[in-house]
């Protein structure tokens, strides 16, 4: 299509000048679809709700409830207490369940909210008459109408160019305008065709038309949405330690209840007493509140970073942004403030500073005769529009090219008006930036004739320049002129300023050639701008420092201005930072860029394009680094995706980034990235703590059963519905309490856990036996103390026995006092219970007291004792349970000093 003459195009495509007519539109709607992207992987509404019922826990529980329903049909007689359990148990099951899809489904909601996927409207020909049609109208062999400020609704071929560029970065991550022609070009990859655009990008500059030739998920942009829906999702580490640990605890849960089951035997109890005994027992070790308590802590946790700015669109994203170990970071935008500002000025052999900051055109430049004059020629090279505030509550804003917005901006500074001087020197013609010649050349008729107005890249411009502007002459441009002019130029670049060069040509007779404007020029000085830093980078950067979190910058942009801002925000800081181009990085095999990354240099990747981010990331995820990546355009799609934590720019990114990306930044900040790094970690140790929580009440629950069983009693100290009725009516809301608890004050000065770091890790597993333990123990005590010191003989105990029913009130009011007292303690590995302070969560305490009250309710309340076989208990009964209660917590403290002692070391400095 690119190589055809424009007349061509049109016959290959079956329309004309005219466009199609309004059948032949119809027809080819029928025929290719609507213009947009497919929604591919799209889950209806029932997939997330299904998939709660398949988790692990839920199949284990669903069986267990389907066998005690039909255990109590095969029992003789039946015993309400068995219907009871079942019932309970597939209670369970649906609260999860609901729970958990009312999170998922939330999250998938906010995903769909991302999905405007190509452009609302555009203008079409039909029958030779210009329609403003929705874009998913289009179809192939439309002629389409863009002018500047348009946004391309599918991949044409440009048949008529009035200056037109566009803006191919969210294809191609070229930031700079690019130059289209309505000219044949020779073959070669579509995307350097010079004939032609594409969805998703911008008009910038010019007029022009074109041909559609494909739509949908024919475009380049639906190329790259299919790679990235093709792309296997990654699995955050909590959803791989979650699923290790279900099976863990599904193995042991049921190896214990068929041993118990099989010890229990020969004893000649009815079979199917010992299928509810041994279904008892496997409840007692499944954490029935767990699924909703990670989706709720979770949920708690996205609810807070969108407070900070970030937009997690996947529960398990929460907790994967406190594993990360490595940040590939953009500059522009992302570590700035993306508002270019010039901050110099250099003609004449002298360097001039500039005020102000942003695109607010009040500051001060020198009002020197050389310097208008640069800023004149500039000013004129320009297609961008300076727009002022319509209210008070908004900026200044640039309509077009960013680079450009402050050139009009220093302009207006020196008290140059761009539509007074446009009117004097009007416009004749324009030879638009691209790629290759780096610069971009207006053509303007003044009273002597006329003038070419250029400006590009220093180098590109001062090889076609032959003279230079001196104190208002025109001086041949000397071998050591130009070695200032560039030694100038690099030192406004190694502090972090993006430099232009401007020159300028009189011509005589008609309208020249690009070859002949672009040449002979005379230098008329050099305009240095940055885009300022975020003041709040500095500190992010610095608290990912502390944290053990590497920082690379991958960039675009020019070694030294990416060196600059590095230095300026903290991401470098030694003397020689390790500088690689994308040209280097090509040459380069994996083994040798593994090397690279292996290196603890600091690490600047410049010049680089999409698909070197896509191999340093799949580099990095080798070594065993958990890897965020940030990007905002369709050709960063996948890399976003293949990182464990794709972050998208919610302000200035792509609707395919953001639909790629597992976290959206709604400010483009980096420190937001640090900020929900921060509460990443706080969710990891949340759950870690709800988990010792959940947990060590299971062993308190199974002891005393294990305990009985081996003795000979012939009842269990505690039985299925009163583990239901503390797994989820005492536990659950402490748990979520923990859940929300903030982070500590210190969990950005630890490094990141390693990535193969187990859920249940060995620390974790002793502290839940410790306080279980504990808890067992004490639990254990009080129930064959009751039981003991009532005189009866063990044979003589009925379920109905009095003094049996307040033995088992007793082990589950002591489990759920002692798990108030764990819930305090649990709030930090190492910090007393006095130093984190006892009201600084209150939603625990509002929680563990509502426990206690349900407990006394199950004991006095004559309904809830028919279910629960429970008895009342005085108040000698509440002081012993309390003072045992206490046990785990003074426990635990006791452990916490000789942490802090040993870790102060024997003369109280650092063990």
């Amino acid at each position: 299509m690119a190589e055809l003459p424009a007349d061509a195009v049109c016959s290959a495509l079956g329309t004309s000048w005219r466009g199609l007519s309004k059948a032949q539109a119809r027809d080819r709607l029928t025929a290719y679809g609507p213009n947009e992207l497919p929604r591919t992987g799209r889950r209806n509404v029932w997939q997330p709700l299904r998939a709660q019922f398949t988790d692990l826990f839920a199949v284990m529980l669903i069986v267990a409830s389907g066998i005690t329903f039909l255990a109590y049909a095969l029992e003789e007689p039946r015993d309400t207490g068995t219907l009871t359990l079942a019932v309970a148990i597939l209670g369970v099951v649906v609260l999860n369940a609901a729970i958990g899809f009312a999170q998922e489904y939330s999250a998938e909601r906010t995903a769909q909210a991302l999905e405007a996927m190509v452009p609302r409207a555009c203008r079409v020909l039909r029958d030779g008459e210009l329609l403003e049609l929705p874009a998913r109208d289009v179809v192939p062999g439309d002629v389409v109408v863009l002018e500047a400020g348009d946004a391309v609704p599918a991949d044409c071929r440009v048949v008529e160019a009035h200056e037109l560029a566009v803006n191919n970065a969210p294809l191609t991550g070229e930031s700079d305008p690019v130059g289209r022609t309505a000219d044949p070009v020779a073959a070669g990859p579509l995307l350097q065709a010079r004939n032609c655009v594409f969805m998703g990008t911008d008009v910038v500059a010019g007029s022009g038309q074109a041909v559609v030739f494909a739509t949908g998920a024919a475009t380049e942009f639906g190329r790259l949405y299919r790679l990235t829906a093709a792309a296997p999702p990654q699995k955050t580490p909590l959803q791989l330690q979650v699923a290790s640990m279900a099976r863990r605890v599904a193995g042991a849960a049921l190896a214990i209840g068929a041993l118990l089951f099989a010890v229990r035997l020969p004893t000649g109890e009815p079979v199917v007493d010992l299928f509810v005994f041994a279904l008892g027992v496997m409840v007692a070790l499944v954490p029935e509140g767990l699924p909703a308590t990670l989706s709720v802590s979770l949920s708690i946790g996205v609810r807070r970073m969108a407070r900070r700015h970030a937009l997690i669109k996947q529960l398990l994203a929460v907790e994967a942004l406190g594993s990360v170990t490595v940040v590939c970071t953009d500059k522009t935008g992302t570590l700035t403030q993306a508002e270019m500002t010039v901050t110099e000025v250099w003609a004449a052999d002298r360097s001039h500073r500039v005020t102000g900051v942003g695109y607010d055109p009040s500051g001060e430049v020198a009002d020197a005769a050389e310097v208008r004059e640069l800023l004149r020629v500039a000013c004129l090279c320009c297609n961008a529009r300076l727009l002022p505030p319509t209210n008070p509550r908004e900026r200044w804003r640039v309509l077009g090219d960013t680079t450009e917005g402050a050139l009009l901006v220093v302009a207006a500074k020196a008290g140059l008006d761009r539509e007074a001087e446009e009117a004097a020197a009007p416009r004749v013609t324009e030879f638009p930036f691209d790629s290759d010649r780096k610069l971009m050349t207006t053509v303007h008729r003044t009273g002597a004739g006329l003038q070419a107005c250029v400006k590009g890249a220093p180098g590109a411009v001062l090889e076609r320049c032959t003279d230079v502007a001196l104190d208002g002459r025109r001086e041949p441009l000397t071998r050591t002129q130009r070695a200032a002019v560039v030694a100038a130029s690099d030192e406004m670049a190694s502090r972090g300023l993006r430099v232009l060069a401007v020159a300028r040509r009189e011509l005589n007779g008609p309208r020249p050639a690009q070859e002949e404007a672009e040449s002979a020029l005379t230098l008329l000085g050099l305009i240095g701008m940055h885009d300022p830093p975020r003041p709040e980078v500095t500190d992010a950067v610095a608290a990912c420092r502390r944290a053990g979190i590497r920082v690379v910058m991958v960039t675009g942009d020019h070694p030294l201005t990416a060196e600059a801002v590095a230095r300026r925000v903290g991401v470098v800081r030694g003397p020689d930072p390790v500088v690689v181009t994308g040209e280097k990085l090509d040459a380069m095999d994996d083994e040798a860029l593994g090397e690279l990354l292996t290196e603890p240099s600091e690490l600047l990747l410049c010049r680089v394009s999409p698909e070197h981010k896509m191999r340093v990331v799949t580099a990095f995820q080798r070594r065993g680094e958990v890897v965020a990546v940030t990007g905002d355009g369709a050709n960063d799609a996948p890399a976003l995706k293949h990182a464990d934590i794709g972050v998208a720019m919610g302000a200035s990114g792509t609707d395919v980034a953001r639909e790629a990306a597992a976290v959206v930044l709604l400010d483009d900040s980096f420190a937001s990235i640090a900020a929900a790094v921060r509460l990443g970690r706080a969710v990891y140790q949340n759950i870690r703590k709800f988990l010792v929580y959940l947990f060590s009440h299971n062993v308190g629950e199974l002891v005393p059963v294990l305990a009985a069983t081996f003795a000979g009693f012939p009842l269990v100290p505690i039985n299925a519905v009163q583990i239901l009725a503390i797994d989820l009516g005492s536990d659950v809301l402490p748990a979520l309490a923990l859940g929300a608890e903030p982070p500590e004050s210190d969990v950005m000065d630890r490094p990141p856990r390693p990535r193969g770091e187990r859920l249940f890790s060995a620390g974790l597993v002793g502290r839940i036996l410790f306080l279980g333990g504990i808890q067992a123990i004490c639990v254990s005590a009080l129930f064959f103390w009751h039981i003991g010191s009532s005189g009866i003989p063990f044979d003589d105990f009925t379920r109905h026995t009095r003094v049996y029913q307040e033995a088992i009130t007793m082990v589950q009011a002591g489990i759920v006092l002692s798990q108030f007292f764990n819930a305090l303690t649990v709030r930090s590995d190492h910090l007393s219970i006095r130093t984190v302070g006892l009201a600084t969560n209150p939603a625990l305490l509002a929680a563990g007291g509502f426990g206690i009250a349900l407990m006394a309710a199950i004991s006095y309340a004559p309904p809830l004792q028919a279910v629960f076989n429970t008895a009342p208990l005085d108040a000698a009964d509440w002081a012993v349970l309390a003072a045992l209660g206490t046990v785990p917590l003074l426990a635990d403290e006791a452990r916490k000093a000789w942490l802090r002692h040993r870790s102060r070391g024997p003369e109280g400095g650092p063990g």
